[in-house]
């Protein structure tokens, strides 16, 4: 005797895999059933690490969805928000955030100024975070042995909800953002032909660093590239009656993109070697630098303003006032507060996207079709997949 299944279950069934076809071979996808997130990072996914740390983010930022300073360089939810949310998880805390957080299905180790290179005294100067990618993974295998000895030892079931069930960690998904202010550290102080030599030794850094988590359990990664630092509304703000060929076509800064290019390239080749090397693991290289310089130079036929407007500060030739602050501005004191529409503007500060512009890379960036390979951030836990 046979049982059929419900006709819904069946459709059900068909309709959640994804189809990607490999040349000849076409390969179903069912979704991941990720048990939690794990994320590494700068500023672009810092989500109140460095805030708990140390000096936190105050008004006007977070003022779109948190209606209130929420630990994130914008006025809203950033890339990684948008990330949990695709995925069914909550927003992730800070691992060095203690106040009411829960680790239960992730953490964030990022924090806002980090970068791949270990730092030294005078780069705190530059405002570099003494919380480099070497410490945020030592961070990871501190969470990672603490938690799973409470989680076994407690009686707690409030607290065990609080913490990742240790028997899951190879399902978990790792997502890393790193890279831009090791870029923009080499456009400071470096020649060139320095910056080329930097980028090998940082990307180098950067693998070594996967190796560390894959050795630890760590299976699915979803690896971001840097983003088009040429393009940031503060440098451009700086670029005074530039010679031809120093701005590209949509007025970014061309030296400083074709560096960021080049650190994207290195790192893909390693990533692309990287895969032979950890048999177990699967690796999606995210191209991030194609989708906000996509947004960028459409910014407003995607229904934004200027690309080079800011939301909150001023930023001139010979001058900064951060969002939030007071300053002065050709003689004149100004308090540098948040624009009347910020959904309608994609620089947040000058450096960072507002929750707008973050939820529309977010967009571009999930559904798989700016990876390698090319599969959503839904299904990046399988070991078979087309790779470009």
């Amino acid at each position: 005797m046979t049982m059929e299944l419900p006709v819904v279950l069946v459709l059900w069934f068909v309709f959640s895999l994804t189809v990607i076809t490999n040349g000849d071979e076409t390969i179903d996808l069912p979704p991941c059933d990720y048990s939690a997130i794990y994320n590494f990072g700068d500023s672009n996914s810092d989500t109140g690490g460095l805030a708990a740390a140390l000096y936190p983010e105050g008004p006007p930022s977070g003022e779109t969805y948190f209606k209130m300073p929420a630990g994130r360089a914008s006025d809203g939810r950033l890339i990684i928000d948008f990330i949990a949310d695709n995925l069914g998880k909550p927003y992730l805390s800070g691992y060095l955030d203690s106040i009411g957080s829960s680790y239960g299905q992730g953490a964030n180790f990022a924090t806002g100024g980090a970068t791949i290179q270990r730092v030294n005294e005078s780069w705190f100067q530059n405002g570099v975070s003494p919380f480099p990618l070497e410490i945020q993974v030592e961070h990871y295998t501190q969470f990672k042995d603490r938690s799973a000895y409470f989680y076994k030892e407690t009686k707690d079931e409030c607290l065990r909800k609080r913490l990742p069930n240790p028997d899951g960690l190879s399902k978990a998904l790792f997502t890393l953002d790193i890279g831009q202010n090791d870029v923009a550290f080499g456009i400071r102080s470096l020649s060139l032909e320095q910056q080329k030599t930097a980028i090998i030794n940082v990307v180098s850094q950067f693998i070594s660093q996967i190796r560390v988590l894959y050795e630890r359990g760590a299976r699915a990664f979803w690896v971001h590239n840097t983003g088009p630092i040429g393009c940031l509304p503060v440098t451009h703000a700086k670029v005074k009656d530039p010679l031809p060929g120093y701005l590209d076509e949509i007025g970014c800064v061309k030296d400083q993109n074709d560096v960021a290019l080049l650190f994207n390239q290195q790192l893909k080749v390693e990533i692309v070697k990287l895969r032979a090397e950890l048999t177990n693991a699967t690796l999606v290289y995210v191209d991030m630098y194609a989708a906000k310089y996509e947004l960028i130079s459409q910014a407003k036929n995607q229904g934004f303003e200027d690309r080079f407007e800011i939301c909150c500060g001023y930023h001139g030739i010979d001058y900064d006032v951060w969002c939030g602050n007071k300053g002065n501005v050709n003689g004149t004191e100004v308090y540098a507060g948040s624009c009347a529409n910020p959904s309608a503007v994609i620089s947040w500060d000058g450096v960072h996207y507002t929750e707008a512009a973050n939820r529309w890379i977010a967009n571009r960036i999930m559904n798989g079709s700016l990876s390698d390979p090319m599969v959503p951030i839904s299904r990046a836990c399988h070991k078979q997949m087309p790779v470009s």
